[in-house]
């Protein structure tokens, strides 16, 4: 990268609607010369374009979850599982005494803690030695995360995480919306 690339993609990290004129403006290359050095950017996977969602406009809850697996075989088997869940936003494998992390979101506060303690709960592996939750309270510098919408498809009985929310007692009483991907799910995703 140099210095025209930087500016590209600070730009659209500001403005991701920024047009090929603007850029062309604030870097000093034509507009032709700004969509090959974006395309470029994009093609080497560089960046990418995409769209985030506003946790805060939408008042969706967020949560950081620490977990200690066991072995190796554990922490992938826990990855694979929540893999296709459209709360997890984004997980991590880390170098410390946690050796996973992950950013999970909820429609609001009850079902934020139905995940934190449920069968559909990334904790409730497993392999899993021991796990903090940590609910946000507030993001700073930027509320777009990158919701993964993409994976909401309602019609299923079974989560991707294999649980069934029908027979969940938090899910009966109403302290839980559901997954996002079933047909028992009540919540705005």
């Amino acid at each position: 990268m140099d210095e025209t690339d930087r500016k590209i993609i600070s730009q659209l990290q500001l403005n991701g609607r920024t047009s090929l004129k603007k850029l062309a403006e604030i870097t000093g290359l034509s507009s032709t010369g700004v969509k090959k050095r974006l395309n470029k950017l994009i093609q080497k996977g560089v960046i990418q374009v995409s769209a985030l969602v506003n946790v805060k406009d939408l008042h969706l809850q967020a949560a950081l979850v620490l977990i200690e697996v066991e072995s190796s075989e554990a922490l992938n088997k826990l990855i694979n599982r929540f893999k296709n869940c459209p709360r997890v936003v984004n997980m991590f494998t880390t170098l410390g005494g946690y050796n996973l992390a992950a950013l999970i979101v909820a429609e609001d506060r009850d079902t934020l803690e139905s995940i934190s303690i449920e069968k559909c709960s990334l904790r409730s592996g497993e392999g899993i030695r021991r796990s903090e939750f940590y609910p946000i309270s507030e993001i700073h510098y930027s509320s777009f995360l990158p919701v993964r919408e993409y994976l909401i498809r309602r019609g299923n009985t079974t989560a991707p995480c294999n649980v069934d929310c029908g027979p969940c007692l938090r899910y009966k009483t109403e302290k839980c919306v559901g997954c996002p991907t079933t047909t028992y799910y009540k919540g705005q995703l």
